[in-house]
């Protein structure tokens, strides 16, 4: 029987997903991570990318998060981000609108600023099409 964790996702708009979890994976602002049962307390800055959730069942579920802050403690994980959403509620009309925009100002940018922006807006819509893209991990 696997040991499983608390798992939690906030947004500022909704409670995004709450359960046990046997491992998750995702985006450090510095590479990728995996978290089990009973790791190390930390906190670390997230990047944007793709969530994965090894459930109570030993199915995995995607989504895309954007960045924020992972909280790791002894009875709890909480990732709270300031977006986060299942394969089914992402417009990939509008992530390919996204992407391109960004390309093209990453293209024409002049200065720092603009081309980080740019850098952090196609990222995110290349990670949301990643999710619709990859569906559902299995076992």
């Amino acid at each position: 029987m696997p040991v499983l964790f608390n798992f939690e996702v906030h947004t500022p708009y909704r409670y995004f997903y709450s359960g046990k979890a046997q491992a998750i994976t995702l985006t450090l602002a510095d590479g990728e991570i995996g978290i089990y049962a009973n790791h190390a307390p930390f906190t670390a800055v997230t990047a944007a990318g793709i969530l994965h959730i090894r459930e109570n069942d030993g199915n995995w579920r995607i989504a895309f998060v954007s960045s924020g802050i992972l909280e790791v403690k002894e009875h709890k994980n909480v990732l709270m981000v300031d977006c986060a959403e299942w394969p089914e509620e992402i417009d990939r009309e509008r992530a390919l609108e996204a992407k391109q925009e960004a390309e093209k100002t990453l293209s024409d940018a002049n200065f720092k600023f603009e081309i980080d922006k740019a850098k952090e807006k196609l990222s995110r819509a290349e990670n949301r099409l990643k999710v619709l893209g990859t569906g559902k991990k299995s076992g």
